[in-house]
């Protein structure tokens, strides 16, 4: 299936006319004619099964035919606040396998540590829809606009919440202390890790120290090990 993503589509809408970029690459790529198949999704849950109408390279029209919804795949809710790594394409590349395996709800937070305090957010958000797209979700995750750490912790939350944390402090591992099916937060330092006033303030906010493993990992394995966790806790 060629899955297709538009954020304006609704249950309402009976025909759809695609943009030139997609338009385009359904016509002249994928060589599709008037009375093909077209799947769109809009990242809520919902397929939308339709058909070719106009066959234009510039404008693609067509017609909604079935829509489907479609459940959340996982029985969780899974929230990373990620300081944004110093280079874009590793902090990309985790928004990417983050989106394959299954996240809600992805926030960039600025810490006193951070090299990179600025975000391309419609380039990221395309990265997160284009992994979507291509791992045939429905529920596509929010990416969230940075946020200052105190910021940040400071909010109401529901559920669990852990900070992964290299300093040699009593840590559990994550994996253990996992509720499956609950709402869970946790947050993933920069290159430099968490200062020694952010930890502490995490505790005060009542977020767990927790170990993603032996190993001392980058920010962007830090957040696919601990998406990961989540998934196989909640198998």
């Amino acid at each position: 299936m060629q899955l297709f993503y538009n954020s304006q589509i609704t249950p309402n809408t009976s025909q759809f006319t695609f943009d030139k970029t997609e338009s385009r690459h359904i016509v002249r790529v994928l060589r599709k004619k008037e009375g093909d198949a077209i799947y769109i999704t809009n990242g809520l849950g919902q397929l939308f099964c339709s058909k070719v109408l106009v066959a234009n390279d510039k404008k693609c029209l067509v017609k909604i035919s079935k829509i489907e919804n479609h459940p959340k795949p996982w029985n969780y809710y899974l929230h990373i606040a990620i300081a944004p790594t110093k280079l874009n394409d590793r902090f990309e590349w985790f928004l990417e396998k983050a989106t394959e395996i299954g996240i809600d709800e992805i926030t960039p937070i600025i810490c006193k540590h951070s090299e990179r305090k600025t975000l391309k957010l419609d380039r990221m958000k395309k990265i997160i829809q284009s992994a979507a797209k291509q791992s045939l979700k429905f529920h596509f995750p929010k990416l969230n606009e940075p946020m200052n750490f105190q910021n940040f912790i400071t909010q109401k939350f529901e559920g669990d919440l852990f900070i992964a944390h290299c300093e040699e402090t009593q840590k559990k591992s994550l994996k253990l202390v996992l509720n499956p099916s609950t709402k869970t937060t946790i947050l993933i330092g920069p290159e430099g890790d968490f200062s020694s006033k952010e930890i502490t303030q995490s505790l005060e906010h009542k977020f767990i120290p927790v170990s993603l493993g032996k190993s001392r990992l980058r920010t962007e394995t830090a957040g696919v090990v601990a998406t990961h966790s989540v998934a196989f806790v909640n198998e």
